[in-house]
């Protein structure tokens, strides 16, 4: 009876339609899908400063459903705020800006929930630092850098992902700190099908062993799959030639002619225009590559070999430890499943399709039992990680990635900054990797002098020689003998530290980009340092 219920009340659910948040959020679940929109529903979210940065960042997380955020910031609304803050209305002068930014926040999105807490960051890692210990990811915009080291540094030993954001004149600035990011769904641009038509699995030879290509009606002809076309044009070939595979250029036109030759003709002898077997040829030189195991993927799994699987691995690298018992033993990935679309009748393309995805099961269904065995001999229940979970992981695992950046604390010491990152770059002008430079000694410069160059009237030309200075410190304590065009010193001066709303809503943009692909672990987050300069359009990534 209760399973009647169950039935009959999730088909009421279907006969009403989707959910008010399933209609609001439509097009972002065809992005990361249920799974991905949950993982976004449960993060929460710490904004230190809540800057015209700040709030664009905040709001381009809090339309798609971040799930909850917070802002801490102690200032007071001045009146250049109102000059780049669009989240800080008119008439809210000497109000708390976290307070106000909170509210005018939270009305973009009713699912949402905002909070704030009026204090300073030095003062919470002073009185209780145990704050961020609640959040998925933490956000901090135009820091100081007394301030930016002391919370890194917390943010690293407690291993929670950080992510420095700045808006600096023209300059955009964004740095993610994070120890350990693995990435299950990366959604790779363009990747190839993986076919198995060198090494075909038995449901796809009998489905092919059903199919006679010259036998058929010319309609029946013009939606054979290009796949199988492929496999029967291989297969031929191959036994014309000793079970060789078509590798050189020669051998693989020679493929194309004899794919070529099952065109039909018409009345007048011309090749009818048989779509699918265009698709056949395009194909050629993905069908004949053999199954490869990705260069990338060898490396985690060389890495899960060499050490024992601990009782607090994550499901990441269990299932991760599982694929390389899976390789090892079969000598290639687990079949994805997925087929592209194509030129074919739907019979047979759901055909076609089912034998992929029942070779798919099976390889799931033995790395699901290996998952199993690991959980226990780690002392884990076998069903800790579920079934659903290992199919995703299944269907990705050729673009599997894990990202691990340095610390701020390895990037600040000149004994572990990584100069090779940017010494080469110094010598081109038109380089972003001048605007670190000038970024971090603008940096040195308000630790020494009390405030940003420029950003005081007068005094501009005094500034410069300071910040000069500062950058020859620098450059000479990472031991590079470089100097930084005097043109982008007197621009550094000249943006006085100000914070334009454009530059602000692209850098800001580009951070909840980044903040989502972090908390849902979909798509691939910049590794590990993005700079853009404005007035060029250029941006460049460094790992520092």
């Amino acid at each position: 009876v209760g399973q009647c219920v169950l039935q009959w009340k999730q088909r009421l659910k279907k006969m009403a339609g989707p959910s008010k948040k399933t209609q609001k959020y439509d097009r972002q679940l065809r992005l990361w899908g249920d799974h991905g929109q949950n993982a976004l529903e449960r993060a929460r979210v710490c904004l230190v400063n809540a800057s015209a940065t700040g709030t664009e960042i905040l709001k381009n997380l809090v339309l798609p459903g971040i799930g909850s955020f917070t802002i801490l910031d102690d200032k007071k609304i001045v009146a250049a705020d109102f000059g780049n803050n669009f989240f800080l209305p008119p008439g809210t002068l000497g109000q708390s800006r976290a307070e106000v930014a909170c509210a005018a926040l939270c009305e973009l999105n009713e699912f949402v929930n905002g909070d704030f807490v009026d204090d300073s960051l030095e003062k919470v890692l002073d009185d209780n630092p145990g704050f961020f210990h609640t959040f998925s990811l933490v956000i901090i915009t135009q820091p100081a850098e007394h301030s930016l080291l002391r919370l890194a540094a917390f943010l690293w030993q407690a291993k929670i992902p950080l992510l420095v954001v700045r808006s600096y004149g023209m300059v955009g600035f964004l740095r993610l700190v994070t120890h350990e990011h693995t990435v299950i769904e990366a959604h790779p641009d363009n990747a190839l099908p993986d076919l198995r038509l060198v090494d075909p699995f038995e449901e796809l030879l009998e489905f092919s062993s059903k199919i006679d290509i010259d036998g058929l009606s010319d309609a029946d002809h013009a939606h054979v799959p290009f796949v199988i076309i492929l496999l029967q044009a291989i297969q031929k070939w191959r036994g014309e030639h000793c079970g060789a595979l078509p590798t050189s250029r020669a051998d693989k036109d020679s493929l194309r002619a004899a794919i070529n030759a099952m065109i039909r003709q018409d009345e007048n002898g011309f090749p009818k225009d048989e779509v699918n077997f265009q698709e056949a040829l395009n194909n050629v030189n993905v069908a004949v590559a053999p199954a490869s195991i990705p260069s990338a993927i060898r490396e985690l799994i060389e890495e899960q070999d060499s050490r024992a699987l601990q009782s607090d691995a994550s499901d990441f690298w269990v299932m991760t430890k599982a694929l390389a018992e899976f390789v090892r033993d079969h000598g290639v990935m687990p079949l994805p499943g997925a087929i592209p679309d194509m030129t074919c009748s739907s019979d047979n393309y759901l055909r076609l399709q089912e034998a992929y995805k029942s070779k798919a099961g099976k390889d799931q269904a033995v790395i699901l039992a290996r998952i199993q065995s690991l959980l226990l001999s780690i002392e884990r229940p076998p069903e800790a990680i579920p079934e659903a979970d290992v199919r995703m992981f299944c269907k990705n695992a050729a673009f599997l990635n894990v990202i691990r950046t340095s610390s701020l604390a390895q990037e600040y010491s000149p004994d572990t900054f990584k100069k090779s990152e940017i010494d080469s770059q110094l010598e081109d002008p038109s380089s972003v990797a001048a605007w670190y430079v000038l970024l971090r000694a603008a940096d040195r410069f308000n630790a020494t002098h009390g405030h940003y160059p420029g950003s005081f009237d007068g005094g501009l030309e005094e500034d410069v020689v300071n910040l000069t200075q500062s950058v020859t410190q620098l450059v000479q304590e990472w031991g590079m003998d470089v100097n930084i065009n005097e043109d982008q010193i007197h621009e550094m001066c000249r943006f006085g530290a100000s914070e334009l709303h454009t530059v602000a809503a692209f850098i800001g943009g580009t951070a909840a980009h980044e903040a989502i692909k972090i908390v849902t672990k979909q798509f691939v987050p910049v590794n590990n340092t993005y700079i853009f300069n404005a007035a060029s359009g250029a941006g460049a990534i460094f790992q520092f």
